[in-house]
Formats: structure tokens, sequence, C-alpha cells
């Protein structure tokens, strides 16, 4: 199913992405993530798992393999741990990989907390990392879930090792940008919170998850009938970890603030993965972050959606996994 789901959809993967425009010609987007790829874990796969308690009653499920310096993935919306089944093995040859569900995501059962968003899931993190004793970690981070490691080296930089984020959604930042794409930004803001930000949270606020869910279908995919227009399996697995927003866009925030100034003084290294055929907000996101982040890097996959690590998982790795040994390596 999750294979046959990936070739219907060679860019409707989990999350924001573009169509290739010459097999539409219209430009769509999502964030909805695999949940069924949760179904597709390999019984055989020698992947142990287990949860820890992290403080106030929450408990992170998590997945892991190998050893070696600790590699900690962090998955995106609508999605867990299962997103990074694959690459936890793939690592484990040179690293301890860890994929852990952030709080409100599948398996998780915790409960709901006031004020909920990103800035809550990068101090899960570093309780995550004090919990297994890891010291200092390498931090893999994708859509949501990377700007959760964006918000985790501002506020807690001392664990981490080097940094790899796959286009955060760093949504308040297009408020701030160089004067030539400020313009620009400050539209794509408003759009984003006129046309998708604002029917979420009425439609939550009601108690209807599936609505919510379907306002954002329909944004990102610019049709007002693309959830309808979806299977009822599709629907249902989309449905699977909705948890986390119905806390977040009752108790919390989607896009909470980033203070600009914070992340220009991010001075840890730090790789941005961009994908050619993403989410013009997300591309310039990117680009920004490009800019400000001294010892940053930005590669971009061209003809890649969101769903880089899907996409093009090898590339991807390799990539990150050069970029952690040239944090090793001593300079020449």
């Amino acid at each position: 199913m999750v294979r046959m789901f990936a070739d219907r959809y060679r860019y409707l993967m989990p999350g924001l992405i573009r169509r290739d425009a010459t097999l539409t010609g219209v430009v769509l987007a999502v964030l909805l993530l695999m949940p069924m790829l949760a179904q597709a874990l390999d019984a055989e796969t020698p992947v142990g798992s287990g949860s820890v308690e992290i403080g106030h009653k929450i408990v992170l499920n998590y997945i892991e393999h190998g050893s070696g310096p600790p590699v900690i993935f962090v998955h995106g919306s609508l999605s867990d741990f299962s997103y990074w089944q694959d690459q936890v093995v793939a690592f484990s040859k040179s690293y301890r990989a860890i994929a852990y569900s952030r709080r409100y995501n599948v398996p998780n059962k915790n409960p709901a907390v006031p004020g909920y968003s990103a800035v809550t899931d990068a101090d899960d993190l570093a309780a995550f990392i004090a919990a297994m004793h890891l010291d200092k970690a390498y931090i893999i981070g994708h859509s949501y879930g990377a700007l959760a490691g964006l918000f985790l080296a501002t506020r807690h930089p001392e664990l981490i090792r080097a940094l790899v984020i796959a286009e955060p959604p760093a949504v308040s930042l297009l408020q701030h940008l160089s004067s030539k794409n400020a313009q620009q930004g400050q539209a794509m803001y408003a759009d984003i919170y006129r046309r998708m930000v604002k029917p979420m949270r009425a439609k939550f606020a009601r108690g209807d998850s599936a609505g919510g869910v379907a306002a954002f279908i329909d944004y990102v995919f610019n049709d007002p009938h693309a959830w309808e227009q979806m299977s009822p399996e599709e629907r249902a697995d989309s449905m699977r970890n909705a948890h986390e927003w119905e806390v977040m866009m009752t108790q919390g925030t989607l896009f909470p603030e980033i203070d600009p100034l914070a992340v220009q003084s991010i001075k840890l290294p730090v790789l941005i993965i961009s994908g050619g055929k993403t989410m013009p907000f997300l591309a310039l996101i990117d680009r920004e972050l490009a800019q400000w982040i001294p010892h940053s890097r930005n590669i971009v996959f061209e003809d890649s959606g969101h769903q880089m690590w899907l996409q093009h998982p090898v590339e991807c790795r390799d990539q990150a996994e050069a970029f952690f040994r040239a944090q090793m390596d001593p300079p020449h």
C-alpha cells in the first residue's frame, strides 16, 4: 500500500510539495505525512524500540539501531517515528540512530497540555537527549521536525553536534525577510494565515478534526475539493496522527514566532536541504536561513518536492553523513 501510494503521488509524499509542472502545470503542496509508512516496517529488520519519560508525565516512544555517535531523527506533521525507519537502519552502520515520535504522535499517549508548538517539541527533544544520556547528538529534522530542530539550535545549542534541517516551516520569518523579498514574504504570510491557519483553527475548535485536516489539504492543493477526492482509506490514514493538531490548533500555536536575531546568532554547523519543486514559501525561507546562519550550507535537489528524504534517500543520507564527518575531521 505504501509503495502504491508513493507511486501514485510521486510528489504528493508526506509534507509540502510541488507537483512537477511538466505533469500538470499547477503548483501544489502538502504537509500530509503518510502514517501508512508505519504499516511498512520490516519485521525482520533488527531495530530496537523503547520509551522514555522526559518529565511532567510525558513519555516518548522511539526506535533505534546501531552504535557510535548518536543521530536523532525528528519527523514532520501528521507523521511519527516510522517515517525514518529506513534511515535508522542505514545510519546505524556508523551511528547510534534514533527516531522518536513527537509527544502527540503515534504511538504516544500523552496528556494534552496548553501552549503546544514547535517550541515545546524543541524542549521535549532537549529532555529526550538528557533522558537518553546522550550528552550531544547530531540532529536531522524534516518539515515540522526541522522547525523543532531550529528552535533547539536557538534554545539548547549545547546539545547539538551538527544540525540537518529540511524545509522547516518557520512561517514567522516571512515577516522579516531581506528587503528584496520583504513584500513577497508578507504576502505569503498573510495568505497562509487567511486561507489555511484560520480555517483549520475554526474547524478544530468545533471538534471537527477531519474538517481541520481537510482545510489544510485543500489549501496546499489549491483545490477546494482535494480532500473529498481522496479515497476513504487515504483520508483515514491521514487522520492517524491528527491528534497533534487537535492539541496544537485548540490550545497551542501551529507556527510559533522565532526570533530572527536568535537564528542569525546560531553558531552551530547547519546543513539545509531543499527541494527544487517545493512550496515557494518554504524555498524562500530556506534561502533566507542559508544567508542568516553563519556556518550553514544549502543543498537543493532540483527535481524533488518537499519529500526529498523519500525521493532521494541515499543522496540525502550521503550529504548528511559527509556533513557530519566534516565536523569531526580537523581542519587542514
